[in-house]
């Protein structure tokens, strides 16, 4: 199946507000078919600016689609109903900045925070994805006469704690039943929480829509000890056909290396466009 590969902007920067522009052309050179960016900057961002990155991508035959990262201070599910209408409002401004663009994906904590850390003085989470729930169920329609789909990124337990795994994410989507929102997959946090990587992916079947790759240490394909072969087959028993975006981290130093917690660097050296290029072919070749 002809999957599109991509790979997310931050691989090469320390900061998450930067310029996409010159990565459009660099992940066309080191043959990629998407990149991903940050969805939060194209919240505030002026359609000048949107547009741009639009027609460039367009000239360069490059895909693009969006993460995003709520803040504590944005949580669509926070028990402060003033946050939580503020995420909301938020996240529309970022859905109709996506509208801009020719809309697409937008994955990661669109449905709560990250990084989270579970309130003091609770005992469940129920009442918080409750409150996420009542966020969603206004996004989603929102979101669909856009042209934009919502993907609940399945995070590790050490970084969010609201939907850890496949199943809590099935859960969630079948509740809300729209099909702007669906359920985008990461091997990195499957590998800490799933008894089955390959039954994981099965178990999504048609709610998910992206893929996000990564070794177990948040290498680049091809550069650990993932079970590729299992990914590869449960993808083709699912026929998915949505993309597969590379999200790894190898650099210490600045926001991101704080946020996903790179505390040393995992390459010595690294020629990072170099790396980036050999683990496209090996995606391609393994994959696709």
């Amino acid at each position: 199946m002809n999957r599109p590969v991509g790979i997310f902007y931050a691989y090469w920067t320390h900061d998450w507000d930067v310029d996409f522009l010159p990565y459009i052309a660099k992940v066309k050179r080191l043959g990629f078919d998407l990149l991903e960016i940050n969805g939060g900057t194209i919240a505030t961002m002026d359609s000048r600016a949107r547009l741009r990155i639009k027609e460039e991508a367009e000239k360069a035959g490059i895909l693009l689609s969006w993460g995003i990262g709520l803040t504590r201070k944005l949580d669509v599910s926070s028990m402060d109903e003033a946050v939580r209408r503020d995420g909301v409002a938020f996240m529309k401004k970022m859905i109709e900045g996506i509208r801009e663009m020719g809309g697409g994906m937008v994955g990661g904590t669109v449905h709560s925070y990250w990084p989270a850390v579970f309130p003091e003085g609770m005992d469940s989470k129920e009442p918080i994805l409750a409150q996420s729930l009542k966020s969603m169920r206004e996004l989603a329609p929102f979101a669909e006469d856009r042209g934009v789909t919502l993907n609940i990124e399945v995070i590790n337990r050490f970084e969010q704690f609201l939907v850890n795994d496949v199943r809590e994410a099935v859960a969630y989507v079948e509740e809300i039943g729209n099909p702007a929102c669906r359920i985008l997959l990461d091997t990195f946090h499957m590998n800490i929480e799933e008894d089955s990587i390959g039954d994981a992916i099965r178990y999504a079947g048609k709610h998910l829509a992206s893929l996000h790759l990564g070794e177990t240490n948040r290498k680049l394909p091809g550069m650990g000890r993932m079970p590729w072969a299992e990914i590869r087959k449960a993808l083709d028993d699912i026929k998915f056909t949505g993309p597969l975006v590379m999200e790894p981290f190898l650099m210490k130093g600045g926001q991101i290396g704080r946020d996903i917690g790179v505390w040393r660097d995992m390459v010595e050296n690294p020629d990072l466009d170099a790396l980036a290029a050999k683990s496209a072919i090996f995606v391609k070749t393994n994959l696709r």
